[in-house]
């Protein structure tokens, strides 16, 4: 029999760190409010991209960080996974039975500047030349070298909370951090938006596709939960994502391809996506803006792929090393 809010407890799979379960943890509140009475378990889950301590990109890139919830979605282990959308793959369909059942309003999709507590820095260009900035992040790194072709972008991975260790002095990292460019919903969910100096518009920094957006993933056979999870749901936030992936999928892209996407709602309703594809450095890349109804994000997503192919970026995409 297929699992029933209603019957026995809701198992949600997450991954275990700090942030994944704060995350989670939302999640059961908001679940909670629907059906009070609902039980729930949850169920940490450790991925072999959170046991990888080198670069993603020689394991198999950001997806590995969904690859085995879904696994244990698949199976019956578990009844929800909660997902980061910009950690779901887009350039191909979502595991055979799965479905996204809602995505949540979406959180602050902008970049922010972390410096030491003790740093008089305020913004990028405060920073001194050839200071060293830590991300993992391909699109941020590529944004970074168009905006300050001085500073020395450093490889950093683990938990925010590890990364904050590193740039504080508290954990070892050689050479020492300047700054760190961070997810701003991040830094909210952990209840750390204090720590940034600055926010990053998307004019500086275009986010990633799906950011900011907590994505609620069941089987497609589990009508009872389908519906409960619904109602969570966000229009708004299903409408701009699905541009956002659209013009992902059309570009071939994964989540650690040199793509930036961002789609926002206008105050007469149309959708806004602006997309831009990067070589590693920054130093070339090409990037699109068109306006379409809310009503067609798929179409709309198509466009500005379309558009963004016609200038090159295919062969920007193929030549960044990731």
């Amino acid at each position: 029999m297929n699992p029933s809010p209603h019957s026995h407890p809701l198992r949600i799979g997450t991954r275990k760190s700090p942030m994944a379960l704060a995350q989670t943890e939302r999640v059961r509140e908001l679940l909670l409010k629907l059906e009070p009475d609902l039980g729930i378990d949850v169920v940490p889950i450790e991925t072999e991209a959170d046991q990888w301590q080198g670069d993603l990109s020689k394991l198999g890139g950001k997806g590995l960080f969904v690859k085995a919830i879904d696994l244990r979605l698949q199976s019956g282990d578990i009844d929800l996974a909660v997902h980061c959308l910009k950690d779901v793959p887009g350039d191909g369909p979502l595991p055979e039975g799965l479905v996204f059942a809602a995505m949540l309003p979406r959180d602050d999709a902008r970049d922010v500047l972390v410096v030491p507590e003790d740093s008089a820095v305020r913004t990028l260009a405060d920073l001194p030349a050839g200071a060293h900035v830590g991300s993992s992040s391909v699109r941020r790194r590529a944004q970074l070298g168009r905006a300050r072709p001085d500073l020395r972008v450093v490889r950093v991975r683990g938990t925010v909370g590890t990364r904050l260790d590193k740039l504080d002095g508290t954990k070892a990292m050689s050479p020492a951090l300047d700054a760190l460019v961070v997810a701003a919903s991040g830094l909210e969910r952990l209840e750390l938006r204090a720590r940034a100096r600055h926010t990053f518009t998307v004019d500086e920094i275009l986010p990633a596709v799906g950011a900011g957006v907590l994505v609620l993933e069941c089987r497609r056979a589990d009508g009872d939960l389908l519906a409960l999870l619904r109602q969570l749901g966000d229009a708004r936030t299903l409408a701009e994502a699905t541009a956002e992936r659209a013009m992902l999928y059309g570009l071939r892209g994964h989540c650690n391809s040199p793509i930036a996407g961002y789609c926002d709602t206008e105050v007469d309703g149309r959708l806004s996506l602006r997309g831009m594809v990067f070589d590693e450095a920054g130093s070339t890349f090409v990037r699109a803006h068109i306006r379409g109804p809310a009503d067609d994000p798929v179409d709309l997503g198509g466009r500005v792929s379309t558009e963004l192919l016609r200038q090159g970026a295919a062969g920007l995409i193929a030549g960044t090393v990731h």
